[in-house]
């Protein structure tokens, strides 16, 4: 019975993909590529990752195929190379040196396709006093300086979950990375490794900022910028009743809108006067309070006043909104966001839901040509 994705018709149809199966950002990064059209098989380990969920709750190895082989057996390396000789792209998230001394590492995978985009994903990169080092997504975007910017002046900094280290800072520009020399790959036949580290993407998602810090526009701390939590007009308050309601804005147009909706126009006006700020966040607090998130989010409903409720994971797909463009679908059973961006010419979809370890080697063996593979995954336990 055949477990993986239909065919699909992204813009990414026909690249092959060698996934060598990790966690956090390596399959994340594989997933766009599987959404965008790629035919990507994802290599499991017998046993599976040690922070791994239950396979079938996994969205991230969405729209994949899986084979299931034991990198550390006499064969398995043999059968990865095998994939390879036939795919454009393989992503791994090993650390530094890992993949070599399993036989499956940049030399070894070039010299048997020299028009290879060998994929690294880590958070320290593969050089430098750090690379061999252990680290998650707080570490990385904590060095960068990045996490220095989130939350208030006066309490720690706020951890954003694990999306701006693994997921902008990793697995987008690591996607980026193998794209661009796919591109060079196919003009010129040129393969070559993309070393995708956390921290090089977290560094880099902040590059206005220093540019601000460079101008003297931005202050190097926390709660004290127009972007950060500092500004009045800029951040979410607090309803009646427990919810919140994002504010941002930051036009003159807008603001003045803002104000005139919530009731305090008369009271500020002249919001660039920072001595005042203080003073003009207790009023739109205090305005805030006297309604809960419901009543406040009817009364900006269909003005440019840049307001907006805070919904929670459960609620947002069921915003208007959101469900007008299918920002999120569900797929057997399971409520996902729907992948992006979206193409005119190449539509994409969720094709299947996530692959299931080894439940696709007999397909791939057969549409890969790698008939070794099936023999040695049915000796695998």
């Amino acid at each position: 019975m055949a477990h993986g994705p239909t065919p699909g018709h992204g813009p990414l149809t026909g690249v092959r993909v060698v996934e060598l199966a990790g966690i956090g950002p390596g399959p994340f990064a594989a997933m766009l590529l599987a959404d965008l059209g790629a035919d990507v098989v994802r290599v499991d380990r017998p046993g599976g990752a040690g922070l791994g969920i239950d396979p079938a709750y996994d969205l991230t190895n969405r729209n994949k195929r899986s084979v299931l082989l034991d990198l550390k057996s006499d064969e398995g390396p043999a059968r990865v190379l095998d994939l390879v000789q036939r795919a454009d792209i393989l992503v791994e998230g090993y650390r530094p040196g890992v993949a070599e001394r399993l036989g499956v590492g940049p030399d070894a995978c070039l010299a048997r396709n020299p028009a290879l985009v060998y994929g690294r994903m880590t958070g320290w990169g593969q050089d430098g006093p750090l690379a061999d080092r252990a680290g998650h997504d707080l570490s990385y975007i904590a060095l960068t300086g990045t996490l220095s910017m989130i939350g208030k002046p006066d309490e720690p900094p706020t951890v954003p979950a694990n999306l701006v280290g693994d997921y902008a800072g990793g697995s987008l520009y690591l996607v980026v990375g193998v794209l661009a020399a796919l591109q060079h790959a196919r003009a010129h036949g040129e393969g070559q490794v993309v070393d995708a580290a956390i921290v090089d993407g977290a560094a880099h998602l902040a590059t206005m900022i220093h540019g601000m810090l460079a101008a003297g526009s931005w202050q190097d701390r926390r709660g004290a910028n127009l972007l950060d939590g500092g500004c009045p007009f800029y951040g979410a308050y607090a309803t009646s009743d427990g919810g919140h309601m994002a504010v941002g804005p930051l036009e003159p147009q807008f603001y003045a809108e803002f104000v005139a909706l919530l009731g305090i126009a008369d009271a500020f006006p002249d919001r660039w006067d920072l001595a005042r700020w203080d003073e003009l966040r207790a009023a739109v607090t205090e305005r805030f309070l006297t309604r809960t998130r419901a009543e406040w989010t009817e009364v900006f409903d269909g003005t440019d006043a840049c307001v907006a409720p805070v919904l929670s994971l459960r609620e947002a797909p069921h915003h208007p909104h959101l469900a007008a463009r299918s920002t999120f679908v569900v797929h057997g059973g399971l409520t996902q966001p729907a992948p992006a961006p979206r193409f005119s010419a190449t539509p994409v979809s969720v094709r299947g839901g996530p692959a299931l370890p080894g439940a696709d080697t007999a397909a791939v063996a057969a549409d890969w040509d790698v008939p070794g593979l099936r023999r040695d995954s049915s000796d695998t336990p």
